[in-house]
C-alpha cells in the first residue's frame, strides 16, 4: 500500500513558474521510479516526466528544457516548471512505479492538482 499526495498547482500567467511538490508513503519498497502525468481537457494523458532511483530522468518532448524532475530521497519528488505556457494548463498527477527497460509503469496515483496557465 503506497499513497501518494501532491500539491503547489495555482493560477500562473504565461511565462511563469511553478513547482509542485509530492510525496509517497507506506510500502515503498518496490518503488524505483517516480513520474508526472498531466491530463487537460481534449487531449490524452500525456506522461511529463520520470525519475528513478538511479537518478535518471526523462522529459515529454512538449516540456524539455522547461520542467526538471528531481528527487531527494525515495519519497519526495518535485516537478519545477519554467516558462509555463497556456497548453501546459491540465491537471497534474503524480505516480509512484517503476522502470523496466525504458518503460515506466505507474502502480500508485496522487489525487492532482490542477495548474491553470492564464493571462
Amino acid at each position: 500500500q503506497v499513497q501518494v499526495v501532491e500539491s503547489g498547482g495555482g493560477l500562473v500567467q504565461p511565462g511563469g513558474s511553478l513547482r509542485l511538490s509530492c510525496v509517497a508513503s507506506g510500502s515503498i519498497t518496490s518503488i524505483n521510479a517516480m513520474g508526472w502525468y498531466r491530463q487537460a481537457p481534449g487531449k490524452q494523458r500525456e506522461l511529463v516526466a520520470v525519475a528513478t532511483s538511479a537518478g535518471s530522468t526523462n522529459y515529454a518532448d512538449s516540456v524539455k528544457g522547461r520542467f526538471t524532475i528531481s528527487r531527494d530521497n525515495a519519497k519526495n519528488v518535485y516537478l519545477q516548471m519554467n516558462s509555463l505556457k497556456p497548453e501546459d494548463t491540465a491537471v497534474y498527477y503524480c505516480t509512484a512505479g517503476r522502470k523496466y527497460r525504458g518503460t515506466y509503469y505507474p502502480d500508485d496515483w496522487g489525487q492532482g492538482t490542477r495548474v491553470t496557465v492564464s493571462s
